[in-house]
């Protein structure tokens, strides 16, 4: 969620809000008060009941993850509840920085060098290693580039199928919800630039495999093996690995590896010496299955597996597992894995002032939950999915996600993808919960996305980024909406 200053509309990093969302969240749940997770002596998340309140790569770039929700829970309109009330928490605490959310993708008009970034970043340790020895330009995206990452459980026999799907139909994700047309104070001609971001931010790096790890594939993905093969092969470069098990893989201690193996290198090693990216001891690291876990977070597609086991295999099993077709698949279940797709092509959208005006409260307060029940209905008709994606070709559909970053709709053969995959979409959810794609129905239907909006309103200020920007602000900042009455 892109922060800026209620009135001027200029990018800010947030100062008092983690103590406004503190107070309010425990009055709002006295029994369970907010848990505060700090880095550099500054609070940077707060743990509840309902999820994480935290923050992306700087202090001005929110970030909200809800708990797993259940389908007997109430699936969909369960989690659209708890989005509504946290994002209700998130306007309200940030009064107190005198700031509100701007629906976009990314910042119109925020710098981005080495001063501002030094200010915004948040110190996790694992941007020293993707800076200082990745090469990684990382602060290519300290302008607030945000998403909508919609994230959805399936079967284990069913995860590379959704993969496929998801990356295959990026396209359509990422037109329908495209919302950055603007950057540093001028228009960039493309209608998400926001995904311009990873060429950029590697386009240097001192890792050739790390630029391939955020393009399309190029071609689907067969199996579990097959998609941790392309990831981990020799030509890429294994990320610095855990000493210890831990799930916060931002912030754990871990070791660079000499010589930068790929992963599958060191996991079929007896042993590898390295340095401590924390002390910069010298170590020496033996392969287990831990650091194949680890390593999920390795790539940065429109859509990636993001996964837990219950248990760790023997590194002797995941190896043995991983060399036959569809033996991570049955290691895993046997494991008790829990495996969702994490969606990253939709931009971040919310209900504004001008979507309302335009078209009405119920599709306005549909956008925020459209990318999510757009991803869930496609996952529910994967046959479907498939056949659409046989129908145009994997090498089209690559040629299409560019397209849609450039034109969206305004591409017709973009739009009529679209149209496709919203249908298929709607097909794979229940009458009660096809009105959460009003939103995306709306944007496909009238061809003006709110890469349109924003850009109509940015040509209609002054010609001075002050009054542009109090404009944008005015237009252009989020509103908590009351959820629709689905039925």
């Amino acid at each position: 969620m892109v922060v800026v200053h209620a009135t001027t509309g200029r990018s800010l990093p947030i100062r008092h809000y983690f103590d406004a969302l503190t107070e309010r969240l425990r009055a709002a749940r006295p029994e369970d008060p907010p848990v505060a997770t700090e880095l550099g002596g500054r609070c940077v998340a707060l743990q509840c009941a309902d999820g994480e309140y935290g923050l992306d790569n700087g202090f001005n770039l929110l970030e909200t993850a809800t708990r797993p929700v259940r389908a007997s829970e109430g699936g969909l309109h369960a989690l659209a509840g708890i989005v509504h009330r946290g994002f209700e928490h998130v306007l309200d605490a940030l009064h107190a920085d005198d700031a509100t959310i701007l629906n976009a993708s990314q910042h119109p008009s925020c710098r981005r060098d080495m001063d501002w970034y030094r200010e915004v970043c948040v110190p996790r340790p694992i941007y020293r290693e993707l800076v200082g020895y990745r090469g990684w330009r990382h602060w290519v995206g300290i302008d607030a580039k945000a998403q909508n990452g919609a994230n959805v459980q399936v079967r284990t026999g069913d995860a590379v199928r959704a993969v496929n799907v998801m990356i295959g139909l990026a396209a359509a994700h990422v037109a329908l919800f495209t919302n950055s047309p603007l950057e540093s104070g001028r228009e960039t001609g493309l209608k998400e630039t926001r995904l311009t971001h990873w060429p950029r931010v590697l386009g240097q790096a001192r890792f050739p495999g790390d630029v391939m790890l955020a393009r399309c594939p190029p071609r689907p993905f067969t199996d579990l093996g097959d998609y941790f093969r392309w990831m981990f092969r020799p030509g890429t470069v294994s990320r610095s690995l855990p000493m210890v098990r831990r799930h916060d893989y931002k912030s754990a201690p871990t070791v660079l590896l000499d010589g930068d193996p790929s992963l599958w290198a060191f996991l079929t090693s007896r042993g590898w010496s390295g340095r401590r990216t924390d002390t910069g001891e010298a170590v020496w690291l033996e392969p287990d299955s831990v650091h194949f876990e680890h390593s999920q977070i390795a790539n940065f597609m429109d859509a990636r597996l993001r996964y837990r086991l219950a248990t760790l295999p023997s590194l002797n099993e995941l190896m043995a597992a991983w060399r036959r077709p569809e033996g991570l698949e049955a290691l895993f279940d046997a494991h008790g894995i829990e495996i969702y797709i994490e969606g990253r092509g939709p931009g971040a959208g919310f209900p504004d002032e001008v979507l309302l005006e335009e078209a009405g409260e119920q599709v306005a307060a549909s956008m925020v939950m459209s990318p999510v029940a757009l991803q869930w209905g496609l996952l529910q008709r994967l046959d479907e999915a498939e056949a659409l994606m046989a129908r145009w070709g994997w090498v089209q559909l690559r040629r299409l996600r560019e397209r849609a970053v450039r034109f969206a709709l305004d591409d017709p053969e973009v739009a009529d993808l679209c149209r496709e995959v919203l249908n298929i979409a709607r097909r794979g959810l229940r009458p009660d919960e096809r009105p959460m794609l009003d939103y995306a129905g709306y944007v496909l239907d009238t061809r003006r996305t709110a890469a349109d909006r924003m850009l109509e309103s940015w040509r209609l200020a002054p010609a001075d980024d002050a009054a542009r920007l109090a404009l944008i602000a005015q237009r252009h900042r989020a509103l908590a909406l009351a959820l629709p009455a689905y039925s």
